[in-house]
């Protein structure tokens, strides 16, 4: 009898072609199984699984406000994911919409998955758009790769003092590597102490150890100050926030590295605010009255570039022919202004598989270079130059 040719239907409407054997006694071996990219649907139902499977709640599950914070999700993600949770017998539903635990399937009692935890100050839905794709990017990364990933917002452990609360957030979360997003050097030092496998998402402390990825911040602001010398541009302002993180602090050296070449008269005025527009808005009001300003801005943070740039335009300068302005960072508004910013932009998503791959190594071997992994952006011009 001759070969049989069954096609099945895969990913993307992609076909396998699978030869059945000439005899009929004869039984084939199964198609390989297809992989298969997991929705945050799918990522929120195997978090509220494990976390059921491990006695998180015992007889009923919070209000959908309380597990929307705990997960980082949004309500309509958490409902489907709670409907799948009720239709495969994991949950009850009072006449209260209140979701009763009940005993949990046969199927529960396998290891659970390894789960990395990503460490944060702020709120998911809080971050910076590029910031949220990079976090959507690593889930679906890690899902695909067999580890669940869970998402702790916990502003004491970015404190001066993070001891207590690290502790504390470790000892009831162990997982097999922490990813921490804008770490400062307390916490990065925590983490050595304690032996933990940790990634940094940004940058170390210049004596910290710890592997990290992060844009490579001393070779753009080199860059950015080479733009801004050629242009003609003798004054310069680095803008920066006073709560300076290990990428603000090589900012500053690459920009005086660029100046330096020039074996000249530039100058280099460093306005460092506290974050807030109205401190911003006083200290470039304090460079202006100089009798030699700044005729040339470079500012981190997309949000800070925004108000400089309003707050010169407000003082009558024209922009980019009496101050030029640059924006050491990206973010997706900036494209929308006018004039339209000149910037530096990283790619998120070869962002996010660099820290993927780290945490991964880390999670299969226990072991990971203790170096810093930097990516260089691309300068896109705009008008402001």
């Amino acid at each position: 009898m001759p070969a049989v040719s069954v096609c099945f239907a895969g990913e993307n409407n992609r076909s396998l072609l699978v030869s059945l054997p000439d005899q009929m006694n004869t039984k084939a071996a199964p198609p390989p199984l297809l992989p298969q990219r997991l929705s945050l649907v799918a990522q929120t139902v195997q978090s509220l699984r494990e976390a059921i499977r491990a006695g998180h709640w015992r007889t009923h599950l919070p209000g959908e406000r309380e597990l929307c914070a705990h997960l980082q999700v949004s309500r309509p993600t958490l409902r489907a994911a709670l409907e799948d949770l009720q239709r495969h017998g994991w949950l009850d539903v009072s006449h209260r919409q209140r979701r009763r635990i009940r005993a949990r399937p046969a199927a529960s009692r396998r290891a659970p998955k390894k789960e990395i935890a990503m460490l944060s100050a702020c709120p998911l839905l809080e971050m910076p758009p590029p910031m949220m794709f990079v976090v959507d990017v690593l889930r679906d990364k890690l899902a695909e790769a067999g580890y669940a990933t869970k998402f702790h917002v916990n502003r004491a452990c970015f404190s001066a003092q993070p001891v207590h609360a690290l502790d504390k957030l470790a000892r009831q979360n162990p997982s097999a590597v922490w990813l921490v997003f804008g770490s400062k050097e307390p916490m990065q030092r925590w983490f050595i102490r304690q032996q933990l496998p940790c990634v940094v998402a940004g940058s170390c402390a210049p004596t910290v150890a710890l592997p990290s990825v992060d844009v490579d911040f001393r070779a753009t602001c080199r860059h950015a100050g080479g733009v801004l010398l050629r242009k003609g541009h003798r004054r310069l302002a680095l803008v920066l926030p006073q709560d300076a993180y290990g990428g603000d602090v090589v900012s500053e050296e690459g920009l005086r590295e660029a100046l330096a070449s020039m074996q000249g008269d530039a100058q280099l005025r460093v306005l460092r605010h506290d974050g807030t527009a109205p401190h911003l808005c006083s200290l470039l009001d304090e460079a202006l009255r100089l009798p030699n300003p700044p005729t040339a801005f470079l500012v981190a943070r997309a949000p800070h570039v925004l108000a400089a740039m309003m707050h010169l335009m407000r003082r009558g300068k024209r922009i980019p022919q009496d101050a030029a302005v640059i924006s050491r960072d990206n973010d997706p508004f900036l494209e929308s202004t006018s004039p339209v910013v000149a910037r530096y932009a990283i790619n998120q998503a070869q962002f996010a598989r660099r820290l993927s791959m780290a945490a991964r190594q880390l999670a299969e071997t226990g072991t990971l270079p203790a170096h810093a992994i930097r990516l260089m952006p691309r300068f896109l011009p705009g008008e402001t130059v």
